[in-house]
This record gives structure tokens, sequence and C-alpha cells, in this order.
């Protein structure tokens, strides 16, 4: 493996702290005898770009510091080439270096860490998912999640994530039961009202939220969570739930595992690792080992 690898940086990362952490992870990387350069974009078409030619050229290894959505990018770069990637995460959410066990928003630990299984050759093949030609780590999301990141991003103002906040109290003043039809890789269609479905390749999605709890990223089937007719308050009930992941014990709940799923819902969007795919009718695919990792 080459000592040259490249960090892929999102300076506005959880408000700043992306470039910021970008120091500490390279003098660590650094330190350990690495040469770093560092792949800067001027928007997300622009920085895919420069990360795919970083690939391209031969880096041994990509490094992705930010969050979700940067990690998102990084994977369109390197998924099937072989070449590792690490994270340092520094975002809001981090939910896929949540799922692989790196540090969250310790740059300098995730740097050491990194070089130091870079040197060992500790990598392994992780599974994604696949929409289209889009990948995804973490989980697709549609319902009552996604049409509050679709309320929350056609808002102006207020700036931040309070407007999200805002965003869910006006959904759940619209709140009624979506009608689904879920079809899965043993060809049974279901047809349910749902408040939200979940399709994860890994657990937890929104910064810790254990939406799939079982989900593992090498069994190559995704953990499909199906939360069904939610009334106001009773959804303001399981809510809490999620980030232990006990909710999938209520009997609003269910869970499938599936390599395929295909999710149609008439005015809903999916959202993977928090960014929007496009409107369902969606398939999504797990693909084993599509990307390989370094880490713990």
């Amino acid at each position: 493996m080459t000592s040259e690898i490249t960090l892929f940086v999102n300076p506005t990362a959880g408000r700043g702290r992306g470039a910021r952490a970008a120091r500490p992870a390279a003098s660590a990387l650094r330190a350990a005898g690495f040469s770093v350069r560092t792949v800067l974009g001027e928007d997300a078409a622009d920085a895919l770009a420069r990360a795919r030619g970083a690939v391209e050229e031969g880096t041994g290894a990509l490094i992705a510091v930010g969050g979700d959505g940067m990690v998102n990018l990084a994977l369109q770069a390197v998924v099937g080439t072989g070449t590792p990637l690490g994270l340092v995460a520094v975002g809001t959410g981090n939910d896929f270096a949540r799922s692989l066990g790196m540090p969250l928003r310790e740059p300098a630990a995730a740097g050491r860490m990194i070089a130091d299984a870079l040197k060992c050759g500790r990598v392994r093949d992780v599974d994604l998912g696949r929409v289209g030609d889009r990948w995804f780590g973490a989980v697709l999301a549609s319902g009552f999640d996604s049409r509050v990141n679709d309320r929350g991003n056609r808002m102006r103002l207020p700036a931040g994530r309070f407007k999200y906040d805002l965003a869910v109290v006006a959904e759940l003043a619209a709140l009624r039961p979506i009608p689904y039809r879920i079809t899965l890789d043993d060809g049974a269609v279901r047809e349910v009202e749902a408040t939200l479905v979940a399709v994860g390749n890994g657990a937890s999605y929104g910064g810790g939220m254990r939406i799939c709890p079982g989900a593992d990223l090498t069994d190559g089937l995704f953990d499909v969570t199906v939360v069904g007719d939610c009334g106001r308050a009773r959804l303001l009930r399981v809510f809490p739930t999620v980030y232990r992941g006990t909710h999938v014990d209520l009997p609003e709940v269910s869970v499938f595992r599936a390599s395929r799923v295909e999710l149609a819902a008439e005015g809903v969007t999916g959202y993977a690792d928090g960014e929007p795919v496009g409107p369902l009718p969606l398939t999504a695919h797990c693909v084993r080992g599509a990307v390989r990792v370094v880490g713990p």
C-alpha cells in the first residue's frame, strides 16, 4: 500500500468542525509516516470528482472528514475500487462511523486509529445499500422522518437544526398513516398502513437513533423496520425508545430481513444517509462486501 493517502474534507461540517478536524487528523497520520494530501470541492459534484480523481491516481486510502453527507460522497468514490475508506467523523449524525465503531468527534484519535489500522492491514469489507446508481452505508428512510426532512429543507428560516424541530411539530400535526406496498426478495407483497419504513444496512440514523438495531454490516441483508399506524400520542411515546432500539419489541413495529426491498407509496421521498434519493417507488439492493473500510 502506498504511503500517500488523501483527506477528503468538508470544511462546513459541524459548523466548521470539518476544516478544524482535518488538521489534527492530518498531524496524526503524518506522525505515523504517511504523506497526506487534502481534497476540497467547490460543491458536492466538484468534491466527488476530485475524490474519484485521487482514487484513480492510486491513493492508498481516502479519509472522509465530516458528517454522514461527506461519508456518503466518499462511498460513491471508493465503492468497488478496493481503495480503503477511513472516517474522521465530526458531523452531526455520524451514523455510518458509529456502526463501524469509529471515534466520534475526536479527530486526532480517529487519525491515530486509521494510521495504526493501515500499518497493520486492519481493513475489512462491509456491505452497502444501492438505489439505482446511488450507494448508502446506513439507512434508507421513508415516511414520517423523510417528510420532516422535506419540510425542513423547504424552510428558509430559522437556520440550523431548529427548523427541523419545527418541521417535526408541523408533521405531527398533519400525521396520517401512509399506505405502503413493500416487496421483499421472497416475492411476497405486503400492503400496510405505516408511519415510516426504514431500510437499514447499518443500525442507526439521525445521530444515534437505532431504528434498525439488529442490522449487521456483513450479513448481506437489510433489516427493514416498519412502524405501523401510530397516532400522535402513541408516536411520541414510541419515539424515545428508538434511541435504545427497544421499539422493535412493540406491537406496532415489524422487522423483516431481505437483500432486496422495493418500497412504493404516494407522495413520499426516500432519504439515504440523510440525502434525498428521490420519490418512491424505490428499490434497494444490499451488496455484500461492496466497500473496504479502515477501522477498529
